[in-house]
């Protein structure tokens, strides 16, 4: 075995852009499919529902049942409500930017720690500049990467403290603003919700709602999701990996990694459309089937680490002198001002 002690370092530029231009050019029905899905919001609704209401029963519970009820409930809850976050993020509910950042605030909630607005900021820059160090907050610190390891004790402590690494990351971004009118907007509409809840329904709740948030995007399979999407699992050309298995019920299709970045204006609900349609691109890329497997190959196998992402020097972008104007909203977001 070979341990890494860097990660993998390309001078292609990230393969979406390109993908994406192939595919409109073969199939160029495709584009019928971009649009916003306004439904999504009832989703949102049902699932801010939902956890309210699960805190509210085990307000009183022992807190085994508090923790078992968080990890095989809540978690799935809070993960879904990420995904339309995500959702709200590329702006696939509402014509209006506005309108999208309050039902993203509103996702948020019940995930009690204030995020959905600094995703957005973070998020985009992602799509963006994908491999660039400085730009993209998905890739992990050097750092971070030497401090986890190979091992199975340093990779499952990474997973359970994951939001906290994240913030540690921030600090090396570029070109973002930390601070804005929104992200006050959404501090404060989270600390009165998390007050109400604490009023309502006791510290119980608030630990139901936070070990649901932690369960959702840590040490828990659902976590795996964070290793599928852009971790070297197969091949050191390949960066960016669907995910095929019956968990995208839940989590609102968002297993559809591949074809999200080629078409990140298509909602969710069609994002299996793009893989029917070309199966060709797809079906010839490696992709997971279970996130599951996943997280436990994660943990076990040391060949598997933080260095396996694939880093880049330039901002990731490819010519696009030859792509007509709607070609070219599908291939680069636009990022707006966050003012209120």
């Amino acid at each position: 075995m070979t341990k890494r002690t860097d990660f993998v370092y390309s001078q292609e530029s990230e393969p979406h852009r390109i993908r994406t231009k192939k595919i409109l050019k073969q199939f160029p029905q495709l584009r019928e499919l971009i649009g916003k899905n306004p439904l999504t919001i009832f989703a949102i609704i049902g699932l801010v529902a939902f956890q309210v209401v699960l805190a509210w029963l085990v307000r009183d519970q022992s807190w085994w049942i508090i923790f078992g009820a968080a990890y095989l409930l809540g978690a799935f809850a809070d993960h879904a409500l990420f995904v339309m976050i995500h959702e709200c993020t590329h702006k696939l509910l509402f014509k209006n930017a506005n309108a999208n950042r309050w039902a993203s605030m509103f996702s948020n909630l019940p995930q009690i720690l204030p995020s959905a607005i600094s995703f957005e900021k973070y998020h985009i820059k992602h799509h963006s500049f994908q491999g660039v160090h400085e730009l993209d907050a998905d890739l992990p610190n050097k750092w971070e990467a030497k401090l986890i390891s190979n091992s199975f004790v340093g990779k499952a402590l990474w997973l359970l403290f994951f939001p906290v690494f994240q913030i540690f990351r921030l600090s090396r971004l570029r070109e973002i603003h930390p601070i804005d009118g929104w992200i006050i907007t959404n501090f404060v509409l989270q600390a009165a919700f998390t007050t109400a809840i604490w009023y309502f329904m006791g510290w119980p709740a608030i630990a139901f709602l936070l070990l649901s948030f932690s369960f959702s995007v840590g040490l828990h399979p659902l976590g795996a999701r964070w290793i599928q999407e852009h971790y070297l699992t197969h091949s050191v050309e390949q960066e960016t990996y669907s995910y095929y298995g019956s968990w995208n019920v839940l989590a609102f299709n968002v297993g559809f990694h591949n074809e999200h970045h080629d078409f990140p204006s298509i909602p969710w609900n069609k994002l299996p459309e793009i893989r029917k349609t070309a199966p060709e691109y797809y079906d010839t890329l490696y992709y997971h089937t279970s996130w599951t497997k996943l997280f436990f190959r994660f943990l076990f196998d040391r060949e598997i680490s933080l260095f396996n992402r694939i880093l880049r020097k330039d901002r990731g972008r490819v010519a696009l002198t030859d792509v007509s104007k709607p070609d070219t909203d599908l291939l680069v977001q636009k990022e707006e001002p966050l003012a209120v």
